[in-house]
């Protein structure tokens, strides 16, 4: 593929909503910036004629680079860096999945395909790596939930360029139970009376009742029951569920296209990093046990989706990796820095964890 130098932001992005001192870098001057790539082919056959990846560039003076790789409902602004903590002394690039609204997108690009794979955003991930930052391998990548998964892609992708991945409430494999849960919000989606396939109108809508039924049918998996139970949205600042309820599941979705949405999902719902080794016959155990980078997993306790065990049976197939349990009530968004607390654990442990590194 040819790669072009990057392209310059057309402005600046705000500041974020911190949760915790160690929330993502405080990025009111950071410049978002895009870099383009041409002739790209997807792993469903589409090659389109330039696509982009868009990516953030914090700490540049350092001589270790860390790779961060934004989630699911994920934009680069609200990516957990850990810039003043454990990866204070790396170049942390941080960069957005295709399918995100960022990088290419259904909602930015035309003729984008509506299946799209780890595989693809890796590939792209590794041009801008090696074309334009010139690096011949990266010390970290690290990615909590879909980041993690594309994490995972990468340390079988590209054995020998990353030295250590960092997993945050992830998997390997997108588990049954995994790929069911997300069947609900897609299915509220989809059949909501404002929604139109893109396909299908040939345009793209904004259809606020699904956006808002994907929202409520997603929300309740976010944390633990006992979250709930002991209105733990009070912290965040809201004094009833009902304005927690209004600002994650519609509000919070105001600024995300549907078609984006359900591209990301597929290709969360098809996660099976089994697909990197074709001599593996869909073993995980055996396609694991290929990886060499050292790997830290870090699962929530009170994850309903992507289970601690899982990651603990995971790490039993991989060369070198350890497994530390965040002790938390926040299930799955402890991981992305929603509690300062479950936020500073993570940081202590990320820092043991490079310490004990060769």
């Amino acid at each position: 593929m040819e790669l072009q130098s990057a392209l310059p932001i057309m402005s600046s992005l705000p500041s974020e909503r911190s949760t915790g001192p160690l929330q993502a870098a405080a990025i009111a001057d950071i410049t978002k910036h895009y870099y383009e790539i041409r002739d790209f082919s997807f792993q469903d056959g589409t090659t389109l004629a330039s696509v982009r990846l868009a990516y953030l560039d914090l700490n540049p003076n350092e001589t270790k680079t860390a790779l961060i790789i934004t989630c699911f409902r994920g934009r680069l602004q609200s990516t957990l860096t850990f810039a003043s903590g454990a990866l204070q002394n790396h170049r942390i690039i941080v960069v957005a999945l295709f399918g995100n609204g960022e990088s290419s997108s259904s909602s930015n690009t035309p003729g984008f395909p509506s299946s799209i794979d780890y595989r693809d955003c890796v590939r792209a991930q590794r041009e801008l790596l090696t074309a334009y930052f010139k690096l011949e391998s990266v010390d970290i990548i690290m990615g909590f939930s879909m980041g993690g998964q594309c994490t995972y892609y990468w340390t079988l992708m590209y054995p020998d360029y990353v030295q250590n991945a960092i997993i945050i409430c992830s998997s390997a494999r997108t588990s049954l139970h995994n790929y069911q849960f997300l069947e609900g919000p897609k299915a509220a989606l989809q059949n909501s009376a404002d929604y139109v396939n893109k396909d299908l109108a040939g345009t793209s809508s904004k259809p606020t009742r699904g956006l808002h039924a994907f929202g409520k049918a997603y929300s309740a998996w976010l944390t633990s029951a006992e979250w709930f139970e002991k209105q733990m949205f009070k912290a965040l600042g809201y004094e009833t569920l009902r304005d927690w309820d209004a600002n994650v599941t519609e509000v919070g979705y105001s600024g995300w296209d549907p078609d984006d949405l359900l591209a990301k999902l597929h290709m969360w719902q098809k996660g099976d990093v089994t697909v990197v080794d074709a001599s593996s016959g869909g073993s995980l155990e055996q396609t694991l046990s290929l990886i060499k980078a050292r790997v830290l997993l870090m699962p929530c306790k009170t994850d309903q989706y992507f289970r601690w065990e899982v990651s603990e049976r995971e790490s039993r197939s991989i060369p070198s990796a350890i497994v530390k349990v965040i002790p938390s009530i926040w299930g799955h968004i402890a991981g992305a820095g929603a509690n300062p607390v479950d936020t500073n654990w993570m940081d202590q442990t990320i820092t043991e964890f490079l310490a004990k590194a060769p």
